[in-house]
């Protein structure tokens, strides 16, 4: 029934659909049960995640609907890209649905209603009370910025002690000049400043910071990033954010819109750079692979290519909300068919 009322939905605009889509989750009406398989556990960063696939930042932009996500099955949700300000962002239309490709490219540049809507909202969902639940807040630089550390530094220091775990989005390809922080110099400024921060401010003691890389950098800025991540003690990274790349095999007569793609033409090169990482960094880090996960499968190819956790997107929006379940159900059976007994020992194998 869930899914084909979403079908119904997916009939309207892109950004129409996705409002709706919002309203009926704060409803509350899914009533399935999740179930929880101990396969599927994992404790990492202080936390205990019941399974590794997580929400993705960017459909609960402004922290409305955590626990209607959780309850689909995911065993975590990053909300946002929070901003200092609220901002608009860029105009419409700007998503763009390549039904062909199992892809969706967006120009969205961050519309949210800023830090202090998102912190109220935070606070509400009292962290300690959500069942088997992870939140992490992902937050990045409004695009009138004058200063990207100030901002940064601002939303860590008033979002971090209300999430699970902070993620800095550097990579994003609709808000000019921030993917330049991924650059050596900039990125090991802001990477030093985090931490001083951290470390400084009581609240943020606990928090883990991860960063949010780019799937179209070169080799030079992947091996730069692997050594300031190893060289500063960096939490994680999410690999990856949606790429500027147009392959050749898009079918959708939308495929050069402005924006980053992101869904299944996504998946291949997402996952070369998550092997790359994970050798680079010698699986010292823990990695969060995102990028055109549809099915069980290919969440098992992002873990063993080095992902501790995985998130999806795209995949929801065009399969409804029972591929939760779907995935979760067929990743046990995967797992257990290769004889491992928890998830995390599949982590690199392919590597």
């Amino acid at each position: 029934m869930q899914n084909i009322i979403f079908r119904i939905i997916r009939k309207f605009p892109p950004e129409i659909s996705h409002d709706i889509t919002l309203k009926l989750l704060k409803l509350n009406f899914n009533k399935k049960k999740i179930f929880h398989d101990p396969i599927l556990y994992q404790h990492i960063f202080g936390f205990d995640f019941s399974n590794p696939i997580g929400m993705a930042a960017g459909f609960d932009k402004n922290v409305e609907i955590v626990n209607p996500l959780l309850k689909l099955g995911f065993g975590f949700v990053e909300v946002g890209t929070v901003t200092p300000k609220p901002q608009y962002g860029n105009d419409k239309p700007r998503i763009f649905r390549l039904n062909d490709d199992f892809a969706i490219i967006n120009h969205l540049g961050f519309n949210n209603k800023g830090s202090d809507f998102a912190k109220k909202q935070l606070k509400k969902l009292n962290l300690n009370t959500l069942s088997k639940g992870i939140v992490g807040i992902n937050i990045s630089i409004n695009k009138d910025s004058s200063n990207y550390i100030d901002d940064y530094n601002y939303c860590l220091e008033k979002l971090g002690p209300h999430a699970h775990y902070v993620t800095i989005n550097i990579s994003s390809p609709n808000t000019p000049g921030l993917r330049d922080i991924q650059n050596r110099g900039q990125i090991e400024k802001l990477v030093q400043s985090l931490q001083n921060k951290k470390n400084t401010f009581p609240l943020l003691e606990n928090t883990p910071i991860f960063f949010k890389i780019s799937p179209d950098l070169d080799e030079e800025q992947i091996r730069d990033i692997a050594l300031i991540s190893l060289a500063n003690n960096i939490d994680g990274l999410i690999i990856s954010n949606s790429t500027i790349d147009r392959p050749t095999l898009l079918k959708s007569n939308l495929k050069n819109e402005i924006g980053g793609l992101s869904g299944k033409p996504l998946f291949l090169k997402s996952t070369i750079i998550l092997k790359q990482m994970y050798t680079l960094t010698n699986g010292q880090i823990p990695l969060i692979g995102v990028g055109g996960i549809s099915n069980a499968l290919e969440c098992y190819e992002k873990i063993k290519a080095g992902a501790s956790l995985v998130q999806l997107y795209t995949a929801l929006v065009y399969e409804g909300p029972e591929i939760i379940n779907n995935i979760l159900s067929e990743l046990i059976n995967l797992l257990k068919t290769d004889g491992y007994k928890n998830v995390k020992e599949a982590i690199g194998r392919d590597v």
